[in-house]
C-alpha cells in the first residue's frame, strides 16, 4: 500500500513536515504520525514527490489508536509487585489490596512472603505470591509470568525490589562483585521483571509500570556509590521504557524517586533503630503508595517517562546560605 504524504498530513498531522529529498528504503527507523506509530514501511517515489510504502498488516497490529492508548476510565486490578513483602513493596499490595484488587506480591524468602500475605488477609482484595530472587533471571521471569497467568493478566507492575549493597565504603573499598550485584538487583532486575509483563500489559486496557527509585538518582552522598550508580540508572531506564512501549503498545512507564523513607531496608542501611527523633524529613511507606497509585492511575494518562521526586523539595534547594 503507498501512501503519499499528503493524504497522511491530511488524517494525522497537527504541523510541518520536513522530508529528505532522496528515496530511503527499508529503513528501521520510526515515524511519528499524529496519533499513529509505525515502523515497518519504505520511503518510496509516488508520482509527484515521495510516499510511504506501508505494510498493511503491520500498521494494523502496530498502530493504535490514541483512544485506546489513553484509556481513562479503568484503573488497576490486577497487579505484581516486586519486593512486596516489605517496605515500600508492601505498602503498595496493601495499597491495592484495600480497594479489591487482586495482587500478586514477589520476595525472596518464603517465610517474608507468608507474613505478608497474613497482614493483608483482612483486606478486600485477593493476595497471591511467588518466591523468587530478583535478582535470578530465570526465578524472575517464571514469577512473574505465573502471577500474569494466575491474576488473569497485569494491569500495573511495580518494581520495588532493591538492595543497597556496601553501605558506608569509599570507592576504593567497594568490590567489584558487591557493586555487580546492586546492579543486578536494582537495574537489570527491573527490566527483566517489565521485559516478562509486556505480554500481559499489552492486553491490558491500562497497562502502566512504576518503578521504584530514589532520589540518589539525583543527588549523590559519600559511600552509596553503587545505589546511587543504579538509581541513576533507572532514571534514563524510566524514559527509555516509556518512549520504548507506549506508542507501540499504550503502556506508559513511570518512577517515584523518594528521599528516605522508613523501611527495614532504610533502618538497616543507616544503622538506626527508628527514624523518631532525626532532624531530617523522612516518609512514610505508604507515602510512596500514593505516589504510586497517583501514577498508575487512568486519570494520570498523559503522564508517562516521568520521574516523579518525592523529597520534600531538597533537590530544588540553593547550596547558597541565604
Amino acid at each position: 500500500m503507498l501512501v503519499p504524504f499528503g493524504s497522511l498530513r491530511e488524517r494525522f498531522w497537527r504541523g510541518p513536515i520536513l522530508f529528505p529529498e532522496t528515496d530511503v528504503r527499508k529503513t528501521s527507523l520510526f515515524i511519528r504520525l499524529g496519533v499513529w506509530s509505525m515502523n515497518s514501511y519504505s520511503f518510496s517515489p509516488a508520482g509527484r514527490g515521495y510516499g510511504i510504502r506501508v505494510n498493511e498488516d503491520a500498521f494494523e497490529k502496530e498502530a493504535r489508536p490514541m483512544a485506546e492508548l489513553a484509556n481513562t476510565t479503568t484503573a488497576p486490578s490486577r497487579i505484581v509487585v516486586t519486593g512486596g513483602s516489605s517496605g515500600i513493596g508492601l505498602a503498595v499490595a496493601r495499597h491495592y489490596a484495600a480497594e479489591g484488587a487482586v495482587v500478586g506480591i514477589i520476595g525472596r524468602s518464603d517465610e517474608r512472603l507468608a507474613r505478608a500475605r497474613a497482614e493483608l488477609a483482612g483486606e478486600p482484595g485477593d493476595v497471591r505470591t511467588a518466591a523468587a530472587d530478583v535478582g535470578d533471571e530465570s526465578a524472575l521471569t517464571a514469577a512473574v509470568r505465573d502471577l500474569g497467568d494466575e491474576l488473569g493478566g497485569i494491569d500495573l507492575l511495580v518494581c520495588s525490589a532493591g538492595i543497597d549493597g556496601e553501605m558506608g565504603a569509599a570507592c576504593e573499598e567497594v568490590t567489584t562483585d558487591s557493586f555487580r550485584e546492586v546492579l543486578d538487583v536494582n537495574v537489570v532486575g527491573a527490566f527483566v521483571a517489565v521485559r516478562t509483563a509486556i505480554p500481559f500489559l499489552k492486553e491490558s486496557p491500562c497497562g502502566s509500570v512504576v518503578l521504584i527509585g530514589s532520589d540518589s538518582g539525583f543527588v549523590s552522598v559519600p559511600g552509596m556509590l553503587a545505589y546511587n550508580a543504579s538509581k541513576g540508572a533507572l532514571v534514563q531506564l524510566t524514559r527509555a521504557l516509556a518512549v520504548e512501549l507506549h506508542d507501540a503498545h499504550g503502556i506508559r512507564v513511570n518512577s517515584v524517586c523518594p528521599s528516605i523513607v522508613d523501611t527495614p531496608l532504610a533502618r538497616e542501611g543507616l544503622g538506626v533503630e527508628s527514624f523518631e527523633h532525626v532532624d531530617y524529613p523522612v516518609q512514610s511507606a505508604e507515602d510512596i503508595a500514593w505516589s504510586v497509585a497517583y501514577l498508575a492511575s487512568p486519570r494520570s494518562r498523559a503522564v508517562n517517562g516521568v520521574n516523579l521526586l518525592s523529597d520534600f523539595g531538597y533537590t530544588g534547594r540553593s547550596s547558597f546560605p541565604a
